[in-house]
């Protein structure tokens, strides 16, 4: 029986595993059609680039810098490789929730996440090589060492004793937000692209080429989150993985409903792309605490994320910074709320909570920004981050990879 158990566990964790790689998809397709169709081969570059250097950096270091074993807290390391342990294929890791396979690959797969986020906000005016040397960085230090902090058993778990601690169940926080601090300082860093703002400083509208291909990556993505969040249960455990995927599906919907009829309300028009972030808003906003809401508290905190990425999205504009995607309303200010809603809403809600919710999101904050700062600064200033006014306004396809994505489709209206 106990065998039994295992394997049903291993097998749910890889499905959710695939299901989180298939994420990436998803991403590439939302980021695809929301920008240009000049830009596209590039922005599957980034993304594949992303996935396979994930993986490797993963392996190499970033899972033995998230999960270093007893350390200060703060920062560990145990080594680099992933030797199994002796009891690493047996129901004795892991409580036989999984084997140490799976618990590598799964997390690997979150670990390249954060780098996608910053794609989408810096899309169709950075420096592919640039990018690249950021994502190698960000992704194999600065992301595993914000997750020891928690999921290692790092000083977040740990405040506020035995009973208290920060609670980010699969990441609103620790992945979304680590994304979201680098694309919120990267697109500081990078400037508007050509037309975003008119001369007077009003926003204008870049409509993106393939609003079809953005709603099937939203569709893909939430389909994935079954995987992202309903595999950090950890294992296949009934009662926990229903409720959480009946928690993350009910937010999606009610945050996709949020923003829609705020936006409505607002713009006196039907926008699809609005609809869609409200989507991912509702998802990033239950995930921190997908385990501890009820299906009420679940919608309640979908129609907050709705509503809060339309107003974000305005501010972004107003202030004006350029995301392409949203990624900034998305990952980091839903991020933040969802953190923050462990402390209001669900099991665990209470002033001590919300503080502890505080906590990680203000140490995260820190981190995240000074070190996307250096990193994209120093980048800046050796290679430089933005491209030529000619290669943006040409595309970067044609620039940087001297090909076209719709090649036959632009040699038949010619």
């Amino acid at each position: 029986m106990e065998t039994a158990i295992f394997t049903a566990n291993n097998v749910w964790m890889m499905v959710c595993t695939a299901l989180v790689f298939f994420m990436h998809l998803g991403f590439s397709f939302l980021e695809i059609g929301l920008t240009r169709q000049k830009n596209t081969i590039n922005i599957l570059f980034k993304n594949v680039f992303i996935i396979c250097t994930g993986l490797l950096l993963y392996y190499i270091g970033g899972f033995n810098l998230m999960y270093p074993g007893d350390f200060n807290g703060y920062l560990g390391f145990a080594g680099f490789g992933i030797p199994l342990p002796e009891n690493g294929l047996t129901p004795d890791y892991a409580s036989g929730g999984y084997t140490y396979w799976t618990e590598f690959l799964f997390q690997g797969m979150f670990a390249a996440t954060a780098a996608t986020i910053v794609s989408g906000a810096v899309a169709e005016r950075i420096k592919l090589g640039g990018f690249m040397i950021f994502t190698l960085i960000y992704v194999g230090l600065v992301y595993p060492i914000v997750g020891s902090w928690q999921w290692g058993g790092g000083f977040l778990s740990t405040i506020g004793g035995e009973n208290g601690g920060f609670h980010d169940f699969a990441g609103s926080t620790l992945v979304h937000s680590v994304g979201g601090w680098a694309a919120l300082i990267a697109i500081y860093l990078l400037g508007p692209r050509i037309g975003k703002f008119s001369e007077s400083g009003k926003a204008q509208a870049i409509p993106g080429h393939n609003i079809p291909l953005a709603a099937a990556g939203v569709l893909i993505l939430w389909l994935g989150w079954f995987g992202f969040n309903g595999g950090s249960v950890l294992s296949a455990d009934p009662a926990g993985t229903s409720l959480v995927l009946v928690t993350t599906s009910l937010a999606a919907a009610a945050g996709g409903i949020g923003a829609f009829l705020l936006s409505t309300i607002l713009y006196k028009n039907y926008d699809l792309t609005m609809f869609l972030n409200g989507i991912l808003g509702g998802l990033v906003g239950i995930t921190a605490g997908a385990d501890l809401m009820s299906p009420n508290e679940s919608v309640v905190i979908g129609l907050l994320a709705g509503a809060i990425i339309v107003l974000a999205v305005a501010f972004v504009d107003k202030i004006k910074l350029d995301d392409p995607v949203g990624a900034v309303a998305v990952h980091l200010v839903c991020g933040i709320f969802g953190t923050l809603a462990v402390g209001v809403f669900g099991a665990k809600a209470g002033m001590d909570q919300f503080l502890y919710q505080l906590a990680g999101v203000g140490a995260t904050a820190t981190f995240c920004t000074i070190t996307s700062f250096l990193i994209l600064f120093s980048i800046k200033k050796t290679g430089g981050i933005r491209v030529t006014k000619e290669e943006e306004l040409e595309g970067l396809d044609l620039h940087e990879h001297g090909m076209d994505a719709y090649a036959d489709f632009r040699l038949n209206q010619h």
